[in-house]
């Protein structure tokens, strides 16, 4: 800990990867830049797979108040944003580079993927995404 009472610790290393923290850009459209982001808390990256984070979101987004826009898509892709202290893309949506990023195996870890405390993933529809990429303009500037 510094003199000042701040710690030292950088928040990827704050909690363990046995209770973490991830936030999830659902991606509504990347056209528009619309997305919502699901906080989710106590997340163990060593034993939830990339279909359990799925299926967690996907459960949110039906359940939880707020979401009601979000209820009628095809949510079927995560694509790992950025890690705490990494860095950003200059896109807000989403990084549109790094097709390696996409999480394509269901059956591994958070953690087997990279994954740690305030990691940031994205959460979309791969169709949209792959139309997006192919015609990248935004259609609405704010």
């Amino acid at each position: 800990m510094a003199d000042d009472g701040i710690s030292d610790v950088l928040t990827n290393l704050a909690l363990p990867k046995t209770s973490a923290t991830l936030t999830l850009r659902i991606i509504k459209s990347f056209e528009y830049r619309t997305e919502r982001s699901l906080v989710l808390h106590n997340i163990n990256l060593e034993t939830t797979t990339v279909g359990e984070l799925k299926n967690i979101a996907r459960q949110a987004v039906q359940m939880q108040p707020g979401w009601k826009p979000y209820r009628n898509l095809v949510l079927d892709t995560v694509k790992l944003y950025t890690k705490a202290h990494g860095a950003k893309t200059t896109n807000l949506i989403i990084n549109l580079d790094h097709d390696e990023w996409i999480l394509d195996d269901d059956a591994k870890t958070l953690a087997e993927c990279g994954f740690e405390n305030e990691t940031e993933a994205s959460f979309f529809n791969r169709e949209a995404y792959r139309n997006f990429q192919a015609n990248p303009e935004i259609k609405w500037e704010g």
